[in-house]
């Protein structure tokens, strides 16, 4: 255990990507970004925060950080409890994620960014 408090806790992974890699995850179950209340996910992220710059102060001497979640079996999740992946990196460590980038049509972009913006009118963005 890294880091706990009423909210979350913050432990290493069993199976890491790099030496230091840690999870943080709320003490109550949450399968999902939409299983978790906005407040525990902004304590997340900010327990993640500082759990970035504990690891860069650290000994361990990382050369930067990823924060990784995956919402959904088809976005990698594999754990089905909400969790947020602080993964120290450093040059050369064979980690990547790789995509085949394109860039999309402006248009098309601002389609889409119109329907993010109607969900959100809807409330679907909220609590």
């Amino acid at each position: 255990m890294v880091y706990e408090d009423e909210t979350v806790v913050a432990f290493m992974d069993l199976n890491p990507v790099t030496p230091g890699h840690l999870l943080v995850v709320p003490r109550e179950h949450a399968v999902g970004l939409a299983d978790v209340d906005a407040a525990t996910s902004a304590h997340v992220w900010s327990v993640g925060h500082q759990m970035a710059r504990a690891l860069r102060r650290s000994s361990l001497r990382c050369d930067g950080i990823n924060a990784f979640l995956a919402d959904g079996e088809v976005a990698g999740q594999e754990v089905f409890h909400f969790h947020l992946h602080v993964i120290p990196r450093y040059a050369g460590d064979g980690f990547s994620m790789t995509a085949d980038w394109k860039q999309r049509e402006r248009a098309l972009l601002d389609d889409d960014a119109e329907e993010i913006k109607e969900a959100l009118a809807r409330g679907l963005g909220r609590d």
